[in-house]
C-alpha cells in the first residue's frame, strides 16, 4: 500500500531540471508572424514564469535554435520573443517556442490537484473561482496555489488556445469566463487544476521514489 501511494505521489509532481521553466507555444507563425511577447505569456499562463529570468532559450518545434535564423523584432528576457513576417525575406516565420531560467528559489516540485467543474457556461458564465472551489472542496486544495491549468472539459483544450476572452485567470483566484465578453456571447464548457507546494516527502517515501 505504501508502495502504490509513493508511486501515485511521483506521478503528480512536476520536476523541473535547473530550474527551467516549460517549453511555451503560444502562437503559430500566421497571421503576422509568431508572437511569444512576455506579456502574453504571462497572460496565458499566469504564475509559470518568474518576474526577473535570468537567461532565455528559443528553438523551433523541431529543436532548431533561433539563431541560426535572424531578423527578430524581439529576442530578450525582458519582452520574450517575436519573429514577424514582414521582417523575412521569404515572408515567413518558423513555428517557435520559448523558455526561461529562473533564480534557484522559483523552482519547486509542484503536486497538482484534480480536475474541477463546479460551474456550466449558463447564466453569467462559467465560474471557476478559488474561494468557491476551496469551500466546496474542503481540504484538497492547498491556500495558496502557484499554478492553474485551465482546458475546455469535453477535449482538453489549453484555455488559451480557443481564443475566448476571460475575466480571471490566475493561481490566487481561479478562473471565470463571462458570456458577455464573447463574440457569440457564450463561453465553452472549462474545467480547471491547481498546482501546490508538494508537501515534505519522508524518509521511507524518498527511499521509494529513488527506487521507482
Amino acid at each position: 500500500i505504501i508502495k502504490s501511494v509513493a508511486v501515485a505521489f511521483v506521478s503528480n509532481i512536476r520536476f523541473i531540471s535547473k530550474c527551467w521553466t516549460q517549453w511555451f507555444d503560444r502562437d503559430d507563425p500566421d497571421g503576422t508572424g509568431d508572437w511569444e511577447s512576455m506579456s502574453s505569456l504571462r497572460g496565458s499562463y499566469p504564475g509559470q514564469i518568474c518576474d526577473s529570468p535570468i537567461d532565455m532559450e528559443v528553438t523551433t518545434l523541431s529543436n532548431v535554435p533561433a539563431a541560426y535564423f535572424s531578423c527578430f523584432v524581439r529576442n530578450d528576457m525582458d519582452s520574450g520573443f517575436v519573429c514577424r513576417l514582414s521582417d523575412q525575406p521569404s515572408y515567413q516565420c518558423h513555428d517557435y517556442r520559448v523558455r526561461f531560467r529562473c533564480p534557484s528559489n522559483f523552482c519547486q516540485q509542484v503536486c497538482w490537484t484534480g480536475w474541477y467543474d463546479r460551474d456550466d457556461p449558463s447564466g453569467t458564465g462559467d465560474w471557476e473561482l478559488l474561494a468557491n472551489l476551496q469551500t466546496e472542496n474542503l481540504g484538497e486544495i492547498c491556500d495558496d496555489p502557484v499554478h492553474i491549468d485551465v482546458v475546455t472539459k469535453n477535449d482538453g483544450i489549453q484555455a488559451f488556445r480557443t481564443g475566448q476572452f476571460f475575466h480571471r485567470l490566475s493561481p490566487s483566484q481561479g478562473f471565470a469566463c463571462r458570456n458577455e465578453d464573447q463574440v457569440n456571447e457564450m463561453c465553452l464548457d472549462y474545467k480547471v487544476r491547481f498546482g501546490c507546494p508538494c508537501p515534505p516527502v519522508s524518509p521511507l517515501t524518498k527511499s521509494l521514489i529513488r527506487a521507482k
